[in-house]
């Protein structure tokens, strides 16, 4: 009896386990494709067929991932939690603050009076008035407001065109310099994710308004500033708009990152003149040089592999191969290359051999950077690569020693097929994971779809592939 009792609590305690986390999957939007993921990822040898709904599914998992799947979704097991995919949405991004709303020289009383004008002006504005609650996301910032559109990719700018003009009035009735509102704004396009705050509600966070703040941080008194993303997407809406929005260069951010940035000014709105403060006047040699490649060359498909020769070093045989497409209009023989490890290392040692499809080696023609963890160099093909031609292939194989176990690869342009194969000698303990990078903010997530381990007799491999990639999209491999 009391063995049969000891049954019914466990069978008990699983079943309010596998409620509980039904009921954190809809709440965080994972549906049974996440589920089933899961159980990949942890390779859970298990039958599940099209008919099974969650419930059904999780029925016939152990007991062990019941509870790991628990942890998860309860963000005690952090590392899992980065499939974040199901909760972002992409917004066109209107930010604002008060210049100068928080300097400790003006009383606080008159600085509430400016952000309560402010604050008072956007809702007179048209496009708030006619804006959709449904695709909109409004979040106060303390002196200033952002604002997310997602239904249209020219709100925030008619909305910005329209504050500046409703804003210059109000500015002509006030006599004292100093009780003026001035204000400067950001525009930029990009996602966020949806996050539950501590009141259950939900809550924006992401590159999209990180990067709009710091658009509009960049900004001067009265500046309109958006990046070159946004401003490439509206020109091309309205003649109007390719008018008013004006290129004025490279600027600096955090991180060592830069954005080109444009000025957006016309009649009865922005300010034509621009802070010089961190504004870029050279590029450096890897930007042009990166910029170069891109322009000459299309990276059709790209092959990485990588095969670990000393597990205790952790050295490492690389082999790029690339399908390159030349877009010039004349042949070209040389290839830039750069190249980052995690052991200082020279580039004497790395055993770098470079070769076409038939096996024509490539010759080196000067290493510009030889620094222990960076190397920069070009190369000239034997047959040069005619304009157009597309089964042409470079391949490069160097050696380096990777102890930190990861690899970053950022791919240089669109790309239709890219493919990541990994092998380590058997019997050593691995991660098996593949994340997507927001390289200027250093955010991560897992990649969609996940990669594929397989243990085999003599060795453990990891394979991933992406199709229709973008340029300059991120990844990083871990193992």
């Amino acid at each position: 009896m009391q063995k049969q009792n000891s049954l019914v609590s466990k069978k008990l305690a699983r079943i309010t386990k596998v409620a509980e986390i039904l009921s954190l999957m809809e709440e965080s939007q994972k549906n049974k494709e996440w589920l089933k993921r899961q159980m990949k990822k942890k390779t859970l040898k298990i039958l599940v067929k099209l008919s099974m709904n969650s419930f059904q599914i999780l029925n016939s998992c152990p007991d062990s991932f019941i509870n790991d799947l628990l942890d998860t979704l309860k963000g005690k097991d952090l590392d899992d939690l980065g499939d974040i995919n199901s909760f972002t949405k992409t917004f066109f991004w209107f930010f604002t603050d008060i210049v100068a709303g928080s300097n400790p020289t003006i009383p606080s009383k008159e600085q509430a009076r400016k952000i309560i004008v402010l604050n008072e002006l956007i809702a007179r504005t048209e496009t708030f008035q006619n804006r959709d609650p449904n695709s909109t996301v409004i979040l106060p910032t303390g002196d200033g407001m952002a604002i997310g559109f997602s239904d249209s990719p020219e709100y925030p700018l008619r909305l910005s065109i329209q504050l500046h003009k409703i804003l210059t009035e109000y500015n002509k009735s006030i006599r004292r310099k100093k009780e003026k509102v001035l204000i400067r704004i950001g525009i930029d396009i990009g996602p966020v994710y949806i996050i539950k705050d501590l009141n259950g509600q939900d809550n924006v966070w992401g590159p999209g308004i990180i990067l709009t703040r710091r658009v509009m941080d960049l900004a001067g008194d009265q500046n309109i500033f958006c990046s070159s993303r946004y401003a490439e997407d509206v020109r091309v809406l309205s003649p109007e708009y390719k008018e008013i929005m004006h290129p004025i260069g490279d600027y600096s951010i955090k991180h060592g990152e830069q954005l080109n940035i444009f000025n957006i000014y016309g009649d009865g709105f922005g300010e034509k003149k621009t802070p010089r403060t961190k504004k870029i006047t050279k590029k450096s040699e890897t930007f042009e040089e990166t910029l170069k490649a891109k322009t000459i060359f299309l990276f059709n498909s790209i092959d990485i592999k990588l095969d670990v020769i000393d597990p205790k070093t952790m050295l490492t045989h690389h082999v790029w191969k690339w399908n390159l497409i030349n877009l010039s209009d004349s042949p070209r023989d040389q290839i830039f290359y750069y190249l980052d490890g995690d052991s200082p290392k020279d580039f004497g040692d790395m055993n770098v051999k470079i070769y076409d499809e038939s096996g024509e080696k490539a010759e080196i023609l000067n290493v510009s950077v030889n620094k222990p963890t960076h190397k920069e160099f070009s190369v000239r093909l034997k047959k040069p690569l005619k304009p157009r031609q597309r089964k042409r292939f470079v391949t490069i194989e160097y050696d380096w020693e990777e102890p930190e176990r990861t690899f970053f690869y950022k791919v240089p342009t669109d790309c239709k097929l890219f493919t990541y194969n990994f092998s380590i000698p058997k019997g050593i303990d691995i991660k098996n994971r593949v994340l997507k990078v927001d390289s200027e903010l250093g955010y991560k997530w897992n990649a969609d779809p996940p990669a594929s381990l397989k243990f085999l007799p003599d060795k453990t491999t990891i394979s991933w592939q992406g199709k229709n990639l973008k340029a300059f999209d991120a990844y990083q491999f871990d193992w």
